[in-house]
């Protein structure tokens, strides 16, 4: 059958036709490529069937309950997402399909995984994020070639011992459980170079989270119950991205200060009252947000951050700012409201690129003389 009679034939079948996406990709006329999103099915339609040569399909949004098990009449399907669908449950014996790269099953109502992966093995990407999974079957941390796994926003307690064995393993996304500690195995995933721990219950993390130095894209851990992190985390030296907002850190480590190719920083709502000192190391820092936090005095040593440009510290307790701001050459945005300084130096008037500084909320003694000819130069002034 022809390619577009193919199509039409597929297209006359969905009862929501008016809202289907359809989208392919053909390569030597035939589909490699074809997304059926929004189509009301609850089958594959036969005439998929016939697409020998089809290696990626999309399934997303439609209504099936299972994983189809006539798929296994696409020989050279390596690609299969079936998010937001009405799936229950997963059975890999009933879901013959040894070679696949990716399966996406997120967003389902999933409570249970049965079989065994050890069919799976070709398997690089696995998601079942934001399911009702309490538990995660034994061999899938037995994939060989897994690089990136997504089993967040799942009621998962704990974490097996057994990520360790997933060497391979590039991003790892544990995000959105009742999860409180986890295994000192994590350590043994020297690949990874992304990892979100964001919004568990976490009290700790590890000293072999340290051994992770190929970290380098970020390291995300909000919304935990942190206040504290092991000195090992010091070996991250390539990391980018970290995020530690809504926590419980009162101060930070010295250390902190050898994470130099930090390029941001996310410290919001924690319970800081200064930076140490050695915050001014960091001089690749673009971002920096430490907004409602009790910060009363930032060290002299933030002037050292040239190639900052996002400086957030609205809702804390500044009483002033230091000295030779105007150093900070590449700020663009900085944000001050609702602080504790009655004046403001004229060296924010001389910041270069600075295209937008919030006030409001800041009961100044005296209105600087700059803040009219800051306006008239074009730049946002918010008071």
């Amino acid at each position: 059958m022809p390619i577009q009679d193919v199509l039409t034939t597929i297209q006359a079948l969905s009862p929501n036709s008016s809202h289907a996406n359809i989208q392919f990709l053909v390569e030597d006329n035939e589909i490699v490529s074809l997304s059926l999103q929004n189509m009301g099915l609850t089958a594959v339609p036969p005439e998929i069937l016939t697409l020998k040569f089809i290696k990626h399909l999309n399934l997303s949004r439609n209504r099936f309950t299972e994983i189809p098990k006539t798929l296994e009449q696409l020989p050279q399907l390596e690609t299969l997402l079936m998010d937001q669908n009405r799936l229950t449950a997963v059975d890999l014996n009933q879901t013959p399909l040894s070679q696949l790269k990716e399966l996406h099953v997120a967003q389902n109502q999933i409570t249970h995984i049965s079989g065994d992966f050890s069919n799976f093995s070709h398997l690089h990407i696995f998601s079942v994020r934001d399911n009702a999974l309490t538990q995660l079957p034994e061999t899938l941390w037995e994939l060989p070639n897994l690089k990136a796994l997504f089993i967040g926003q799942n009621k998962i307690p704990n974490l097996s011992s057994k990520i360790g064995q997933l060497t391979q393993l590039e991003e790892f996304y544990l995000h959105d459980t009742p999860i409180e500690s986890l295994p000192d195995s994590i350590g043994q995933l020297k690949n990874l170079h992304t990892l979100d721990l964001g919004h568990n219950q976490l009290l700790s993390v590890p000293e072999s989270l340290g051994l992770l130095t190929q970290l380098t894209h970020f390291l995300y851990l909000s919304d935990n119950q942190l206040s504290e992190l092991p000195a090992t985390l010091k070996n991250l030296k390539n990391i980018r991205y970290l995020n530690l907002t809504d926590n419980q850190f009162k101060k930070l480590p010295e250390w902190i200060g050898e994470l130099t190719n930090l390029r941001e920083v996310r410290l919001y709502n924690n319970q800081l009252s200064t930076l140490p000192d050695e915050f001014g190391k960091l001089i690749h820092l673009r971002e920096l947000y430490l907004n409602n936090n009790q910060i009363r005095v930032l060290p002299d040593t933030i002037i050292n951050l040239h190639a900052l440009t996002h400086f957030d510290l609205r809702n804390n307790q500044l009483i002033e700012l230091p000295n030779k701001f105007e150093e900070l050459i590449n700020l663009k945005f900085l944000d001050l409201r609702a602080n504790q300084l009655l004046t403001l130096p004229h060296s924010l008037n001389k910041l270069p690129k600075l295209e937008k500084l919030d006030l409001r909320w800041v009961k100044l003694m005296v209105k600087p003389d700059w803040f009219a000819s800051f306006e008239d130069n074009g730049r946002i002034l918010y008071r």
